[in-house]
């Protein structure tokens, strides 16, 4: 990442009013480099493509992590992780208005030891005052959002998908506004980070006007377009320095995945 990467942000931020943008899941996209920038921060480096072509695919140092986004896919982004000796690989697809902010959440978690026991994603977001319906379904308390397990794929475990959609209108849901899909073998504790930061109640700052649905709200935020910046800039340097910590890690074998029983949703 260069410094002229950094002042082009910096840039394009200092005429951005922010204004604290409710709930997260009907904030708009954002700012991509939200991302980008973060990953760069931790080392990965972008593959040489075609450079009039939209897509970009970023890899890790050690190779065993990929993100690539491509706007002509059904999945805007996916996160991909090669297999090794000892553990499966996975995938998480996250659709074009999915806010960077959440996106960011698991890539970062990428750079950070895993926790010593797995979360329970339902018991995170119920924590935060989401509702759990006769189905196993959590939703969010406007009704717009919802986090489920789908039945069983073909590694025998079900995989976590995460929707934001209108109001059904006497149907169970509208259409969707954006969605996220994490294989079943994705590690429990990164779907757990999505949902963490998709039930936060702190705003995200957009731009006025800057939604995904009309029902979200707006307000002029407290903090300065360059105080907006300056979080970015802060945020990239903890993202270098806990980087550069792992890589300094002794190398260790990870354990292998736990048995997990699945749980079908009831019709």
């Amino acid at each position: 990442m260069t410094e002229r990467q950094l002042t082009a942000f910096a840039d394009e931020h200092a005429w951005t009013i922010p204004f604290d943008t409710s709930p997260r899941h009907l904030a708009d996209a954002g700012d991509a480099r939200h991302v980008t920038h973060g990953l760069a921060a931790a080392g990965w480096t972008h593959t040489p493509s075609d450079p009039l072509s939209p897509k970009i695919v970023l890899h890790s140092p050690d190779h065993h992590y990929s993100l690539r986004f491509d706007p002509h896919s059904f999945a805007w982004w996916e996160l991909k992780a090669e297999p090794t000796d000892t553990a499966a690989g996975w995938y998480a697809h996250f659709g074009q208005l999915v806010p960077a902010e959440l996106l960011a959440s698991v890539t970062d978690a990428l750079t950070a030891p895993p926790p010593a026991k797995d979360p329970d994603p339902r018991q995170t977001v119920a924590s935060a005052g989401w509702l759990l319906d006769d189905r196993g379904v959590s939703r969010s308390p406007d009704g717009m959002c919802r986090v489920e397990q789908c039945a069983p794929g073909r590694t025998g475990l079900p995989d976590w998908r995460v929707v934001a959609h209108e109001h059904g209108y006497g149907s169970p849901d509208g259409a969707w506004i954006w969605s996220a899909w994490f294989d079943s073998r994705t590690p429990v504790h990164l779907v757990n980070t999505f949902v963490t930061a998709l039930a936060d109640t702190t705003p995200l700052q957009r731009g006025s006007g800057r939604t995904s649905h009309y029902s979200a709200t707006q307000e002029p935020s407290p903090l300065t377009p360059q105080q907006v910046v300056d979080a970015h800039a802060t945020r990239l340097h903890t993202l270098r320095a806990q980087a550069r910590a792992q890589r300094r890690r002794p190398a260790t074998t990870p354990p292998a995945p736990p048995t997990r029983t699945a749980t079908p949703l009831r019709r």
